[in-house]
């Protein structure tokens, strides 16, 4: 149930995100992570902050 509700909230968050790149590639990379995770049966947490660090970097290099 945990993974659950962490990957709505990053969900959410990555769809009220501003028009900036670097942040919307973080918050669509941390949701895609802690999903990617949650099905995987990983850490959420691990994997959220790794797709969030990829989803800024190639928001900044869209940018």
């Amino acid at each position: 149930m945990k993974k659950i509700v962490m990957s709505s909230m990053l969900v959410a968050a990555a769809v009220s995100m501003s028009a900036c790149s670097t942040l919307r590639g973080a918050a669509i990379g941390g949701a895609g992570g802690a999903g990617v995770a949650a099905v995987t049966g990983k850490d959420v947490g691990k994997g959220a902050a790794v797709g969030g660090t990829a989803g800024a970097v190639v928001g900044t290099v869209v940018d």
